[in-house]
């Protein structure tokens, strides 16, 4: 089972923990990894340093510099093409591995008896230990009215989520989606479905991905025998405006590009009509300027990219 796993990093201003996961698979590589390949989106916090400087590493280690942020699925792209093993294990920068994360996980996606798994994520424990409920439902338009509204925060109604938080992650089982943080699959799958649609910049290209791989004959495993960390967050949280943005724009263009053209004309009207008013007045509950603020800067940016988002969906 030696070195048959590529892993793909995107790094965008990670910091230190660019550092942290990659002394995680040197830790913890087990002889089952072949090449490390960390593609950068044009950062500026000088994350690229710590890891130029690793040498005698036990696999190869490639590293891609954009010269402007692409997104995260088209980083991913460009990183499975400069990989080269039979499995594609892509990792968060703000995840790290544990003793046995590669081990188990690889050999559940070997065994023949597994031949009709297509994606395996494993269980994920957050910087208080606690066990993240990572796994997701694939979201319907009644599911995205009740976000966009706020209703799902209702007692009774909490059900209204892509989130799996009524299950407690404790049990391997078949599940629509597994997290980005720690996905991993066969190269042969990941090229037969034509590898993340790029038109998501980031959020819901996972999402969107394990749809697709369902949709081809296989299933998403997640598999509670094995655990890595996965602080969550990322560096999205630097930019909450834009993250809201790119939020909102990807959900648009998961609708139009997954459901009925009624159904996505719906979601964009939720979205652009009502769900601007829903958040403004939550961020004025909490009396959170910046909340509101925010809220004002990533629906100007949505409405300016909705002629993009449109002719995007037609294709």
């Amino acid at each position: 089972m030696s070195e048959q796993v590529s892993i793909i990093i995107i790094n965008w201003n990670s910091g230190s923990q660019l550092n942290d996961v990659l002394s995680s698979i040197i830790r913890f590589h087990n002889g089952l990894v072949s090449s490390v390949v960390v593609v950068d989106n044009a950062s500026f916090d000088g994350s690229l340093k710590s890891i130029e400087l690793m040498n005698d590493l036990p696999f190869r280690i490639k590293i891609f510099r954009n010269k402007e942020n692409i997104g995260f699925g088209a980083a991913c792209n460009q990183g499975v093409a400069l990989s080269e093993s039979k499995f594609i294990l892509f990792l968060n920068p703000d995840a790290r591995l544990f003793e046995n994360s590669l081990s188990i996980s690889l050999a559940y996606l070997q065994d023949r008896k597994n031949q009709s798994v297509g994606v395996v994520g494993i269980q994920l424990i957050d910087d208080q230990n606690r066990i993240s409920r990572s796994c997701s439902r694939f979201p319907t338009l009644g599911i995205f009215v009740a976000q966009a509204l706020g209703i799902n925060r209702l007692h009774g109604l909490r059900h209204l989520n892509t989130q799996m938080t009524d299950w407690g992650h404790d049990e391997t089982r078949v599940v629509d989606h597994v997290i980005g943080a720690y996905y991993l699959m066969p190269r042969s799958i990941f090229n037969t479905i034509s590898g993340f649609d790029e038109r998501f910049f980031v959020y819901f290209e996972d999402l969107d991905l394990s749809l697709r791989v369902q949709q081809a004959g296989y299933q998403c495993v997640y598999l509670a025998d094995s655990q890595a960390f996965h602080a969550g967050g990322g560096t999205s949280r630097q930019v909450k405006a834009h993250r809201l943005f790119y939020s909102l724009r990807s959900r648009l263009t998961y609708g139009f590009k997954h459901f009925s053209p009624l159904q996505a004309w719906i979601l964009l009207f939720i979205t652009l009509a009502l769900e601007p008013w829903s958040r403004l007045a939550l961020a004025l509950l909490k009396g959170s300027w910046s909340d509101a603020t925010n809220t004002l800067q990533a629906y100007t940016l949505l409405i300016k990219s909705l002629q993009k988002i449109l002719i995007f969906s037609r294709r």
